[in-house]
Order: structure tokens, then C-alpha cells, then sequence
């Protein structure tokens, strides 16, 4: 890490004598003549380290590091102090100093001292992101999925998750584009580096530039202070811009040079800045048609789009609704402490059937508002909400286009046998087959039968 070391000292020798003594360490070096002045700059940010005498006329060095602990915490403060004031340079540890060095000073020591405390601020940091990090991801695992589509899904995240290749993810709301964009990420050779998030809709234009760049103090109204964008927090690592069908065109000017020369500029600043980042972008808008109409820029897309994830909707891969639902059931039946074992088979019947237009999302809200419902051990079609429980009222089976003979075949059982509560007999007439076809089928589609009403005494015809 590029560390930035300030030093307060009234002396103007000591002060740039350490300043030169520093860079010639390779540390960005920012100097004040007082405490004042010093305050000022850690308000600003970026300071790694404050080196600062401890008796100085004004603001003290007491007063620094009390300010640093109250409002940088975890920010190293050093204290340099004459022989005659160890006592204070010793209470001002007690106070939060990191440690003390007395005039002259032995500049060895001080380097030593430096280095010591940045190689904890770096462990902390380090710590943090990996802490905030583990407690927000969903591991590449945790895509709940076995349907044709997902795994097809599963395996374009593992051939391009090393790459430094931009990702486009695409799909409608609510199909899991950010558990593909955190599958990506977790599973490269960053993963133990930032992973930024960015939801482009929820800002306006201006603060939108803000938040993904950054901005110099003063830079706007407000700006009371520097303030680090996501691309700069991102740097080594990855950053995830959801929604991105929604930036202004001058935004993407500036996303389309960070994919390009990987540089861009604070909002107001002159400085310029490189960063290593690799971008995924999302979106449920058709972005062809967005070009079309003039409102996002082809050259922009086409460097998103190196490699493209399309995020079928629910409707497309019902295969998945049973790990799903179980995966919810699961989930929620603890958190509301209700012992439910399962859903009954006019329920399932129901799920399968809607079409699911908000999908996933929409799958986890309709099981949690079951479980509060569901007074029982099993979930009910009653249980459901009306929109859903509603999809049983048809003796319709949707089968969707596109699906190969078999997969049709499994949908065909399985609803039949929904809707016949797991009579097998009568399932296996309506059907055209014999029971040992059927049961063959069962055990071949791997198809939950559920409790059956008339299972028992049923006589196999074959």
C-alpha cells in the first residue's frame, strides 16, 4: 500500500528534515507548521500516520492525538517530545499515542517506529475489508440452481472469474445478477482484495460522478472535505456497477476512460489517478435498444461486454423452484421459530404454475409471508398469497418453448401428480402408462411425490 505520513512540528529543520528523510522511504510526506494547520489536513482524509510534537504553541499535540482517536480511529499517532516532558509523552500513550521518540532525534529508530505502525494500519485495514467483505458475500456455492441454464451459468463464472475481463451481467429484476457479479469476484485471484458495490440508479447524475470518482474538497456545495470514489476503494480489486443502463452519458464518458487508459479525476480536482480494477457491470434493460435510441454510448457497451451472462428469468428454469423454496423454507421457519417440515402438494402445484414475474425476489418474499401465515406443519395453498394460490385455479400446465422432450415429460409428471395430490394410479391413467412407468419416471426425474391420499390399496395395472 502507498502509505501518507503527516508531520506537525513548529520547528521548520525538524519538520522537513523528517518530511525528506521519509520520501526517501518511499511514504507520501504531508507537512504542517502547527496544529491548526495539521487538524485541518487530517479532516481531509488520506493521512495513514501523524508524526507530531507534542509542545507546540496553539493546538497541541494532546489535542491531535485526542482528535485523531475521536475521529480517525486507527490512524498510528507518533509523539516527539523533549527529554524534560516524558512523563506527558508517556500519558499522551495511555491517551491513544502509538509511540514517543525524544529530541534529537535518532532517525533510525523513528524509521523503525514508522514502519512498525504502518504494517499494523495495513493489517487493520486488510482485516476490515476481509471482515466487511465475508459478512455481505454469498459464496459461488450459495447460487441456488441446478436447472440446464444455471449450469450453464456456473460454468462461464469459473472460465472468466481470473480473467481481468469486464463481465456484463443481464436480466431482469429480481433473477440474482449480484449473487453472479459476487460469484465472480469471490471465485478470482482478487478475491481477497476490495469488492465495491454500486447501485447506479439509487443517485443522481452529480452524485453518482461523486461516489464512483470521488471529489476535492470544495469541489461543490457540501464538499467539506476530500472524499476517496469507489474506483479508488476498488483498487486491486473489483467493482460492481448494477443497474449501469441507467447512467447519464457524461458518467459514461468517464467509465468508458477508466475501461480504457484505467485513469480518471477527482470531481474538481486536477490530479489524475491510475487504478487496477476490474469492472462488472449489470442491467435488466435492453441495452441495443438503449444504443438505438441514443441513450447509452455503443463504445461503452461493447467494453462492458467482453463477456456476457444472461440471467434466465424463474419462469425459465422452474427446475430450480423446489431447491429454492427449500432453501427459503429453511431460512425463514428459523427466524420466525416455527417447526415447518414442508409444502403440501396443491401448494407446490401452485408454485410451480405462476409465472413469477418478479422471480427469485419475488419466490423469497411469497415463502417468508408463508411461513408467518402457515399455522401448521406444512405450507398450504391458503398459506400463499392470492396472486399465487390463484395459479392452481386452472387445470392448465404451462410448458415452456425451447425445452427438450424429457424436460417436458418431467413437468407433465410432476403437475399431474401435483394436482392428483400423489395418487400414483390415477396419475398414471390420466397419463396413458402403467404405475411401473410411472414409478421408473419418478425415480429417473427425481421428482418429489409428496403425501398421497390414496396411495394406500392402489393396485399396479402392469
Amino acid at each position: 500500500m502507498n502509505f501518507t505520513i503527516l508531520i506537525i512540528d513548529d520547528e521548520k529543520n525538524i519538520r522537513e528534515g523528517l518530511g525528506t528523510a521519509l520520501e526517501l522511504e518511499g511514504y507520501d510526506v504531508k507537512l504542517a507548521e502547527n496544529g491548526e494547520v495539521g487538524l485541518k489536513l487530517i479532516e481531509k482524509g488520506d493521512i495513514d500516520l501523524v508524526i507530531t510534537d507534542l509542545r507546540m504553541p496553539g493546538i497541541s499535540g494532546e489535542e491531535v492525538i485526542a482528535k485523531v482517536a475521536g475521529e480517525s480511529p486507527g490512524v498510528p499517532v507518533i509523539v516527539l517530545t523533549g527529554h524534560g516532558s516524558i512523563d506527558s509523552a508517556v500519558t499522551a500513550m495511555r491517551n491513544g499515542a502509538y509511540d514517543f521518540l525524544t529530541k534529537p532525534l535518532n532517525l533510525d529508530r523513528l524509521i523503525l517506529i514508522v514502519k512498525r505502525a504502518l504494517a499494523g494500519r495495513e493489517l487493520e485495514i486488510r482485516h476490515s475489508t476481509l471482515k466487511e467483505e465475508l459478512d455481505a458475500k454469498t459464496s459461488f456455492e450459495s447460487i441456488i440452481g441446478k436447472s440446464a441454464e444455471m449450469l450453464r451459468i456456473f460454468e462461464v463464472v469459473r472460465k472468466a472469474a481470473n480473467s481481468k475481463a469486464s463481465v456484463l451481467i443481464t436480466g431482469e429484476s429480481g433473477t440474482g445478477k449480484e449473487l453472479i457479479a459476487n460469484a465472480l469476484h469471490n471465485l478470482s485471484n482478487r478475491r481477497d482484495k476490495p469488492f465495491v458495490k454500486v447501485h447506479c440508479a439509487a443517485l443522481s447524475e452529480s452524485l453518482l460522478e461523486s461516489e464512483l470518482f470521488g471529489h476535492e474538497k470544495g469541489a461543490f456545495t457540501g464538499a467539506v472535505a476530500r472524499k476517496r470514489g469507489r474506483f479508488e476503494l476498488a483498487n486491486t480489486g473489483s467493482i460492481f456497477l448494477d443497474e449501469i443502463g441507467e447512467i447519464d452519458q457524461n458518467v459514461q464518458i468517464k467509465i468508458l476512460r477508466v475501461l480504457q487508459d484505467r485513469r480518471f479525476e477527482r470531481v474538481g480536482g486536477e490530479e489524475t489517478l491510475e487504478v487496477d480494477v476490474r469492472i462488472i457491470a449489470a442491467t435488466n434493460r435492453d441495452l441495443l435498444q438503449e444504443i438505438a435510441e441514443h441513450r447509452f454510448r455503443e463504445d461503452l457497451f461493447y467494453r462492458l461486454n467482453v463477456v456476457h451472462i444472461q440471467v434466465p428469468p424463474l419462469r425459465e428454469r422452474k427446475d430450480d423452484i423446489p431447491l429454492l423454496v427449500a432453501s427459503f423454507l429453511e431460512e425463514f421457519a428459523k427466524e420466525n421459530n416455527k417447526k415447518i417440515t414442508g409444502i403440501d402438494a396443491r401448494a407446490r402445484s401452485a408454485l410451480y404454475k405462476y409465472n413469477w414475474p418478479g422471480n427469485i425476489r419475488q419466490l423469497r418474499n411469497c415463502i417468508e409471508s408463508a411461513v408467518v401465515m402457515c399455522s401448521g406443519s406444512q405450507i398450504t395453498l391458503e398459506d400463499l398469497p392470492p396472486s399465487v394460490s390463484g395459479a392452481s385455479d386452472t387445470d392448465m400446465i404451462s410448458i415452456p418453448v425451447g425445452i427438450t422432450l424429457a424436460e417436458a415429460e418431467k413437468i407433465l409428471i410432476q403437475q399431474n401428480l401435483a394436482v392428483n395430490k400423489g395418487n400414483k394410479s390415477k396419475t398414471a391413467d390420466i397419463l396413458g402408462i402403467g404405475r411401473k412407468t410411472l414409478h421408473r419416471k419418478i425415480d429417473e426425474y427425481n421428482l418429489e411425490v409428496g403425501d398421497t391420499e390414496a396411495a394406500e390399496g392402489e393396485t399396479d395395472p402392469e
